[in-house]
């Protein structure tokens, strides 16, 4: 993804619209958070980094005597206090950029959720090295929604055709930190799955949580892309949307060049 389509996408989060419609996506599976508890170190706080509206942030207060969730959007972060478990004191919700916002270091550990691609990487991750204590290390996740073969291709099909995100894995970015010299990866796991299902109309809202697919980016496009989301279960006979989801977990140290 150019700098330039980061930069367009990234301004979607400040919608509140879309900051509402993260309910809609799929959880972290629970074998996510006990990746994480073997992972954190004394101190036991955290620094949620990007942390959108709070989806890992609101179950970090289970591993952490302190969270400082922190995200540039203030309509994420307003809606993540709203959410079940967004008012424990626990939590420091903060607006501001992970590469220039107010930190109370040092952490045990700092996670990004699917976050870590928006950052500016040669400011973060030296910052991410200061800031964690010896033996700290960053912890980047990814949800994996595994659709089903019946209707996958032709779904990735239609996101293709709406959608300016290019196909990039969630793994290809810790290659390029450590060839920039940036990041020390010391292991990588995938987790069981766990079912989920909703409607059609949730999973549609769930997709125009994204940036490529949000009601924002798509403009006059919206309408005719939920659409076709419709038409395509309406031709299959799907009145539910369900599928295993998983997560994706890579852990290391963040270096200083």
């Amino acid at each position: 993804m150019s700098v330039e389509t980061r930069l367009a996408l990234s301004r979607v989060w400040a919608e509140p619209d879309v900051a509402r419609l993260y309910r809609y996506r799929a959880p972290y599976p629970p074998p996510v958070f006990e990746i994480l508890r073997r992972l954190i170190v004394e101190p036991h706080a955290i620094l949620d980094a990007g942390c959108g509206t709070g989806a890992l942030t609101r179950h970090l207060t289970e591993l952490a005597s302190r969270v400082d969730a922190v995200d540039p959007s203030e309509a994420m972060i307003e809606e993540g206090r709203r959410l079940l478990g967004g008012g424990d004191p626990r939590i420091r919700w903060i607006v501001g950029l992970a590469e220039t916002a107010p930190l109370e270091p040092p952490y045990g550990l700092i996670t990004t959720g699917q976050s870590l691609h928006w950052m500016d990487h040669g400011v973060v991750m030296p910052r991410f090295h200061d800031a964690l204590a010896p033996g700290g290390r960053l912890a980047a996740l990814d949800i994996e929604w595994e659709y089903p073969p019946a209707w996958r291709d032709k779904l990735i099909s239609i996101f293709e055709r709406f959608s300016s995100r290019g196909p990039k894995t969630f793994l290809d970015i810790f290659e390029d930190l450590q060839r920039r010299g940036l990041f020390e990866r010391h292991g990588f796991q995938r987790t069981s799955t766990i079912p989920f299902e909703q409607s059609i109309e949730d999973f549609i809202r769930a997709l125009q949580s994204t940036s490529s697919l949000s009601r924002v980016t798509l403009g006059e496009r919206t309408a005719a892309f939920a659409a076709e989301v419709r038409a395509l279960f309406a031709s299959l006979g799907v009145e539910r949307v369900a599928f295993p989801v998983a997560g994706n977990v890579v852990w290391g140290r963040p270096l200083r060049p």
